[in-house]
């Protein structure tokens, strides 16, 4: 029983008595799931969460291990094996947004986007409703759809599924409109819902200035795929939230190319450069 935890010896002969491209098979496909949970979890604060619970499991692991070794702790080895069924169960409480978000995105990632003029003409109408905005310190808070559907974080808004014009956008963000105070959704180049609450950033990941827009830009970035424009209703910057880094100060021209590049780039992990 104590040799369970450190015997990997044995552990090798038996797998060498296997069909080697069998555990080829096995290896890869369990890579290739724990590779899907680190990339759908990249950028959000799941990814905290799970360092977190790995780090407790191996330091318990080792610690039990090294004390089964020299000590015959059969009720240690009992408890931690019903800890271990504890954090599973833990786990999936923890992550239930995460969870949900992954089934939904099942349901909803689109598997080809091509560059079209479709999304040529959504850019152009997002930089003018932008800059009318900015023009006129009116707040709006915009978010783009890429691979991740963002149908669940959706559900709390308006559904308007209207075709996308810097005309409609202007009047969904102009003070006391019942939808103003909130959060749009662009999909597939329509205004899917208005209204929507964003999760929010922790405050203590911007800077103090920064109101609940920006903290709601830079949630939503972290709980998804999405690029998110913002314009700050005090001052009338302009910025770009996108995996959970924030682009501020962005002109015209600057927000024009940055979504270009966000757009075309899709679901890259690559870090968003600087915008002027």
């Amino acid at each position: 029983m104590p040799d369970q935890f450190v015997d990997f010896s044995g552990f090798f002969r038996a797998l060498l008595t296997y069909n080697p491209w069998q555990v080829a098979i096995e290896l890869f496909l369990i890579g290739l799931v724990v590779y899907w949970v680190l990339r759908f979890l990249r950028g959000t604060r799941g990814v905290r969460m799970l360092k977190g619970i790995a780090f407790v499991l191996v330091v318990l692991y080792v610690i039990v291990g090294l004390l089964s070794t020299h000590f015959d702790l059969v009720r240690v080895q009992f408890l931690y094996g019903k800890f271990l069924y504890f954090a599973a169960f833990a786990a999936l409480v923890a992550f239930q947004p995460e969870l949900r978000r992954a089934l939904m995105q099942l349901g909803e990632t689109r598997l080809f986007r091509g560059w079209t003029q479709q999304i040529d003409e959504e850019i152009n109408a997002l930089v003018e409703s932008a800059v009318f905005c900015s023009r006129r310190k009116i707040g709006a808070l915009i978010a783009i759809e890429r691979e991740v559907g963002l149908g669940g974080i959706a559900e709390s808004g308006t559904q308007l599924n209207a075709e996308l014009s810097s005309a409609l956008l202007n009047t969904i963000f102009w003070p006391n409109s019942p939808l103003h105070d909130l959060g749009v959704i662009i999909s597939q180049g329509r205004v899917a819902y208005a209204g929507v609450q964003f999760p929010l950033a922790e405050s203590g990941e911007l800077e103090r200035e920064l109101g609940s827009r920006h903290r709601a830009a830079v949630g939503m970035s972290q709980e998804s795929d999405a690029v998110v424009v913002v314009v700050s209703e005090e001052t009338g910057d302009i910025s770009v939230a996108e995996r959970g880094q924030l682009i501020r100060k962005l002109t015209a021209e600057g927000l024009r190319g940055l979504l270009v590049e966000l757009m075309r780039r899709g679901d890259s992990h690559a870090p968003i450069r600087e915008a002027a």
